[in-house]
């Protein structure tokens, strides 16, 4: 195997943090991988990687190596897209992240649409609250909270506003009462996000800064998904966003606690690299995106 190949075995497994990470993705054995890196060391006369127990980490000269190799490793996947992608049609598989709440209850009932209409796309779809790195994780797009990405080297566009409300079941609310204020909600069991101290800190009044309401209660949430199900089965009162809880409360599974609190929205976005030839699949996705979710008079975003 060539060194130029070599190189792009190791920034793969950097990247990774992983011999058996980057093997995978690539499609090779371990050994194999493993053995390449031992060559290339051979080669450059210098260790490039330490094995440690959770992966492996590159040495100080393996580091200076590596930021070599993935500026070739870019190169290399830019030139193979446009190639790729000469004809404009778009295929290959797509690689995308979304929050929990927005990928299960909004993007996951909007893919038959999209795949119909691109029939030669194949989606990979990860549902995580983390912040992911988008070259590194080898996303094509993430979808987000505006205000998670303020990257000179990441495109953004919004596709929605996210509007959030107070609720809770009817049994909750049958046992516990109806608050009516702030004042009020400070003897409920108010629903948090694990970890998250921003989300469960809820402004009062919409252009409020300083005037806030902290969230208190005996249960916590990883995810704005699973507080929605814990309010559901009626452990709480929970802040959420308007698109998760409007159809409940036409059913009745969820009654609307204080109406009239109004609190400001968030902005819904897509992001993706800023790369010159971008790739059809990533185009006509984003575009996908704003063109189904600005539709709703309720969720209409504005700008990009």
């Amino acid at each position: 195997m060539e060194i130029a190949s070599q190189m792009l075995i190791f920034a793969s497994v950097v990247e990774k943090g992983s011999i058996s990470a980057a093997a995978r993705q690539m499609g090779q054995t371990p050994s194999a991988v493993s053995k390449q890196i031992s060559v290339l060391e051979d080669q450059v006369r210098y260790r490039l990687l330490n094995r440690t127990r959770n992966g492996v980490l590159p040495t100080q000269e393996g580091q200076a190596f590596y930021e070599k190799c993935r500026d070739m490793a870019e190169k290399y996947h830019e030139a193979k897209a446009l190639v790729f992608n000469l004809d404009g049609i778009p295929r290959g598989k797509l690689r995308i992240a979304s929050s929990v709440a927005f990928g299960k209850s909004q993007l996951i009932p909007a893919l038959p649409k999209f795949m119909e209409e691109y029939p030669e796309i194949e989606v990979s779809l990860d549902v995580t609250d983390r912040d992911v790195d988008l070259q590194s994780e080898g996303f094509d797009a993430a979808i987000c909270f505006a205000e998670q990405y303020q990257r000179p080297d990441i495109m953004l566009r919004r596709i929605m506003k996210s509007h959030r409300v107070l609720c809770a079941a009817p049994d909750y609310i049958a046992r516990n009462g109806m608050p009516h204020s702030f004042d009020d909600l400070e003897a409920h069991n108010c629903l948090r996000i694990s970890g998250k101290n921003s989300r469960n800190s809820w402004r009062t009044t919409p252009n409020a800064c300083d005037d806030r309401f902290v969230a208190q209660g005996s249960f916590e949430g990883n995810s704005t998904d699973v507080i929605y199900r814990a309010t559901l089965a009626g452990l709480g009162i929970a802040r959420l966003p308007r698109y998760m809880a409007d159809q409940k409360f036409l059913s009745g599974e969820l009654v609307h606690v204080m109406p009239e609190y109004a609190p400001p929205s968030t902005d819904i976005a897509v992001i993706f690299a800023d790369r010159r030839n971008l790739a059809p699949k990533i185009r006509v996705f984003v575009d996908f995106l704003v063109r189904n979710f600005r539709q709703s008079p309720e969720l209409k975003a504005t700008g990009t």
